[in-house]
């Protein structure tokens, strides 16, 4: 009697929490920046333990075959839009911290969709999108919040950023919502956005559906005086790394790892696990080398961010929730980063027909959550008429021609991240703080199932014999370099274009332009159509009234006049008594040098809402 009794208050549990679940899902977005294809365990690298992110594929589904774009902002505005960036003016390199523009304001974006339909909005961490004038900026763009930086990157603790190619510009960058927010100087920035999500999370109002878009820095290189940051105690465990700056690299993606553990485990202690979709992607490949170089892998693939080749394009994706229907398995379906605004829409229930016009982006869910073909046939990596290169993908083929750093990226970097000296822990993997969460909700659904007259599925978390086949199934394994390889199956995209059949090839290592012509005649035609569809780069010069050294060493709006009016009061604020009196005492001075000048002269001069210090006078 005692035993039904517990079980009637238990169902009597679920059935509440059934009650509090909206019908929409909570949507989780968890990006991290330049973080290699080799860089997480489930793609067959032992250096770098990832428990969280590989409990979270291992249980959920792995994108072998997700596609991005190979520079930030690039990927995030595709991400967001749902648009090639040759659709929306955004193919050619990314925004500049001193230039004036950024994503289009006539684009209509995932948050302001879901906004619309009841979801709560959070914008945390990088946004390099443009903040030039405000409403470029996140909550002018559909998110309720933002919690996070404008910049592509900062430094880890400072929180400063330098100009990549204007580096006497250097200004302090962190935001809660429109209001800088100098608290966080010394805090390490996973941890700070860590902790913002968790706290959005216990916060939110389970009425309502929640999207939050968490853009990390980690791993991406901080400003180039000092490009790799992560805590002592961190990088005291990778000591088995012997190359010093891999072994920080290592220490930073360990912290990005445990920051999906603590997302994941708020989910599960506010009871939003249940009705909620995680993603986690890269939003390009690693920068092993280079211009903000952060020693990531790629390997196999070749090349790196910012190029044309599977490593820049080729990036970790894996998605988990109980929606999916088939879940536990890797899927080798072709998907572009575009796609994820009509899937996610589609996951919410949208009705698709109220979507934005003219979107490459595809409804992926059908493919992600039972397996079914994909809608995908064909995508654009890149078409750049500045750098003169770019390249499109059909079926398994890859067409390329050019390069966007003229060929010094177009290598093969890296190891399979095997040794004696380390090993795959998949007890850690069970053990963290992802597969825990994950377990336990499991269990109970198994227990919800185990009564049905109509059990859902057949779940049951993953083991270590699961763990083994689904880590083989996604790794990449390429032939080793043929030193006898013939000239005419290497690849030169300086010279001519190069076709590779990606699904035998993934490497790229065998050029079939001269033996598939017709195959290459068609590719060129589709890149040509495509072309024809390109909108002109959005790039603009680098504006000098953007130097933080004019608004209080910060990074600001600059051209809107109230980010203005707030800088010049935050100024005024911080100075002592003494100063605040000597500033009156030489504005009323002022005043009156200018009442007897407009007494002796009658002519009037404007004003303009931009601070004195940025006028520019001509020399007479």
């Amino acid at each position: 009697m005692e035993y039904l009794w517990s079980f009637y208050i238990f169902l009597l549990f679920v059935v509440k929490v059934c009650e509090m679940t909206p019908e929409k899902p909570n949507i989780i977005v968890i990006i991290a920046d330049d973080m290699g294809f080799n860089d997480v365990g489930f793609h067959g690298s032992d250096e770098i333990p990832t428990p969280n992110v590989d409990a979270l594929a291992y249980n959920g589904v792995i994108l072998n075959s997700h596609y991005t774009q190979a520079l930030c902002t690039p990927s995030r505005a595709s991400f967001l839009t749902g648009k090639y960036p040759i659709h929306i003016g955004m193919q050619h390199l990314v925004i500049l911290e001193p230039e004036p523009w950024g994503m289009p304001l006539n684009e209509t974006i995932i948050p302001q969709l879901l906004k619309k339909n009841g979801y709560s909005t959070h914008a945390i961490g990088k946004w390099h999108l443009g903040f030039f004038e405000k409403e470029y900026t996140p909550t002018f763009r559909g998110f309720d919040t933002h919690y996070g930086y404008y910049q592509g990157l900062h430094d880890y603790y400072t929180h400063m950023t330098y100009g990549t190619y204007s580096h006497e510009m250097v200004g302090y960058d962190m935001r809660r919502n429109l209001e800088v927010d100098y608290n966080t100087k010394g805090k390490y920035s996973t941890t700070l956005f860590t902790q913002e999500a968790v706290r959005l999370i216990h916060e939110h109002d389970t009425t309502n559906p929640m999207f939050m878009y968490m853009a990390h820095l980690a791993p991406h290189s901080g400003n180039a005086d000092n490009p790799l940051q992560a805590p002592d105690e961190e990088i005291a465990q990778f000591a088995h790394i012997k190359d010093p700056e891999r072994r920080i690299y290592a220490a930073m993606v360990s912290m990005l790892d445990k920051s999906v553990g603590a997302i994941v485990g708020a989910l599960r202690d506010k009871q939003m696990l249940q009705n909620s979709v995680i993603l986690f992607i890269s939003d390009n490949g690693a920068q092993p080398m280079g211009i903000h170089a952060n020693h990531g892998s790629n390997y196999p693939l070749r090349g790196t961010k910012n190029s044309i080749w599977e490593g820049g394009h080729r990036n970790i994706a894996a998605i988990w929730s109980p929606l999916i229907k088939k879940p536990q398995r890797v899927s080798n379906q072709l998907m572009h980063i575009s796609d994820w605004l009509p899937t996610f829409c589609s996951i919410a229930g949208l009705n698709m027909t109220t979507l934005p016009k003219n979107l490459d982006g595809m409804d992926m869910w059908d493919s992600i959550s039972m397996g079914t073909g994909s809608p995908r046939t064909e995508f654009v990596y890149n078409i750049d008429d500045i750098f003169k290169y770019g390249g499109v993908r059909q079926g398994d083929w890859k067409y390329i021609y050019g390069s966007a750093t003229q060929g010094q990226m177009d290598i093969w970097y890296g190891n399979n991240g095997t040794s004696e000296e380390y090993f795959y822990d998949i007890e850690q993997i069970l053990t963290s703080k992802t597969a825990t969460a994950l377990t336990g909700l499991i269990t109970y659904e198994q227990i919800q199932d185990k009564y049905s007259k109509n059990p859902t599925r057949n779940l049951k978390p993953v083991d270590k014999t699961l763990i083994k086949k689904l880590r083989k199934d996604a790794t990449i394994k390429c032939a080793p370099p043929d030193p006898d390889q013939l000239e005419e199956t290497k690849c030169n995209p300086l010279q001519s274009p190069c076709l590779f059949n990606i699904r035998d090839d993934p490497c790229e290592r065998i050029n079939l332009a001269s033996t598939r012509p017709n195959v290459l005649r068609n590719l060129e035609y589709l890149n040509l159509e495509y072309r024809k569809t390109a909108l002109p780069p959005g790039n603009k010069p680098v504006d000098p009234n953007a130097d933080p050294l004019l608004w209080n060493n910060t990074w600001v709006s600059w051209r809107s006049c109230d980010s203005i009016l707030k800088i010049k009061l935050m100024e005024v604020s911080s100075l002592s008594s003494m100063g605040i009196i000597l500033i009156v005492g030489a504005c009323l001075l002022i005043i009156v040098m200018i009442a007897i000048l407009a007494k002796v002269n009658k002519s009037k001069r404007k004003t303009e809402c931009i601070p004195r210090d940025l006028l520019v006078q001509e020399n007479v």
